[in-house]
């Protein structure tokens, strides 16, 4: 029986794919296998012993002690891509009434609450105070072609305006998604000084805080608009405030609300709405706890922030284990590995090993059960982090790659 503890309402749809009578699952748990989180702040948590794995119903995982973990063992999935499409929704939603002043006209429209008959004709008279250009034709700066800023590139160009696309780091499966009509900024100041409109799509790290500062806004056109619904920090807002009072920026929206930005005129403070819709909710829960689910009951990886992607398809031996080993990634750790199977007469009849960064993992399938002392010997490597076996049996959970 795996146990599951919840740190927020994970929507019931995901949690329902858990087969109940393998898997127990509660906000209250005592020594839980996993944790399924969204954004409740971990940093200060004080995490199990029992704990394999975090996986976190969302793509950012900055509520979640990730190094700490690292050195654990301890794998930490999110689900990029799930809730792709609400932010992608919002953003060009954002697009629209970072040009067109919609907000402030239907806030100003309510000031003609009492004025009964009269409100027509007043609505008619003050309507010009709420001018705005046309995103058609104009050009768009996608920073950041992962998932959401590809989607925001596609239809961008589908509603007239013409894009250009900055990431260095862009994916294999990120260039596919790409339309050929999105054109590539050679550096990130080519695009800044091209583009009439930018979006922000790249993940807030030790490097990219602060991203959009003064030096940058400096390289943009005067009035330009900007968004930012990935993360509040990869703008420095003093700078941002500074360059709307100076006229450079014509408007700003983020989904990150700040008492600054709240009084500052020309800009629009969201209540982080990127991903709050049932579809996305949904989503996400269901890539979490799929993830969860192949990697407690068979070892595999994908989506993790700080393993690498690894699987063995093949069903674990039903007379065997599949032995997981999280390890430093130092020479000579596979060869320590086989060295004490084979000096305990174990075969193996399937194994692979990846590596991320300063971490790697080992799957290997056992034909026969291994004793106590194995599993110690494996421990006692040094630079080993973890080693968990996993009993063969009749099934496996299959997980596609489009999960």
């Amino acid at each position: 029986m795996f146990k599951i503890q919840t740190l927020n309402k994970i929507a019931p749809e995901g949690l329902a794919l858990f087969p109940r009578d393998s898997y127990e699952i509660a906000s209250e748990i005592l020594n839980p296998d996993a944790v399924l989180v969204r954004s409740a702040e971990m940093h200060e948590t004080d995490i199990p012993m029992s704990v394999k794995a975090i996986a976190r119903a969302g793509a950012g995982v900055n509520n979640i002690p990730v190094p700490k973990c690292t050195e654990k063992g301890i794998v930490v999935f999110n689900t990029p891509g799930a809730n792709a499409n609400a932010v992608k929704e919002l953003v060009l939603a954002a697009l629209l009434f970072s040009s067109r002043p919609v907000t402030k006209a239907a806030e100003w429209v309510k000031t003609l609450i009492g004025k009964g008959d009269e409100i027509p004709a007043l609505a008619e008279k003050g309507k010009s105070q709420f001018v705005g250009p046309e995103i058609k034709g104009k050009t768009l700066g996608v920073i950041g072609l992962g998932a959401i800023g590809a989607m925001v590139a596609n239809d961008a160009l589908a509603l007239g305006m013409d894009v250009i696309g900055y990431d260095p780091f862009i994916s294999v499966d990120g260039a596919w998604s790409l339309s050929c009509n999105v054109h590539k900024a050679e550096t990130l100041d080519a695009l800044l000084a091209k583009t009439d409109y930018i979006t922000i799509h790249i993940p807030q790290t030790n490097e990219t805080k602060g991203f959009i500062n003064a030096e940058k806004l400096r390289l943009m056109k005067k009035g330009v608009r900007i968004l930012n619904f990935a993360r509040g920090g990869l703008v420095n807002n003093a700078d941002m405030i500074a360059a709307i009072n100076e006229g450079q920026v014509a408007c700003y929206v983020t989904d990150f609300a700040d008492e600054e930005l709240l009084k500052t005129e020309n800009v629009i403070c969201l209540p982080h709405l990127g991903a709050s819709t049932p579809e996305a909710e949904d989503n996400c829960a269901f890539m979490a706890v799929r993830q969860l689910m192949d990697f407690l009951e068979n070892g595999n990886i994908t989506n993790s922030v700080n393993f690498p992607k690894c699987r063995i398809d093949g069903p674990i031996p039903q007379d065997g284990v599949r032995l997981c080993i999280a390890n430093k990634n130092v020479p000579n750790m596979i060869g320590q590995i086989t060295s004490i199977l084979a000096n305990a007469k174990l075969n193996i009849s399937s194994m692979t090993n990846q590596n991320k960064a300063d971490v790697a993992y080992n799957l290997i399938d056992v034909e026969d059960k291994l004793g106590p002392e194995v599993i110690e010997n494996l421990i006692n490597i040094d630079g080993v982090i973890a080693v968990r076996e996993i009993p063969g049996r009749k099934h496996t959970i299959p997980v596609t790659e489009e999960d």
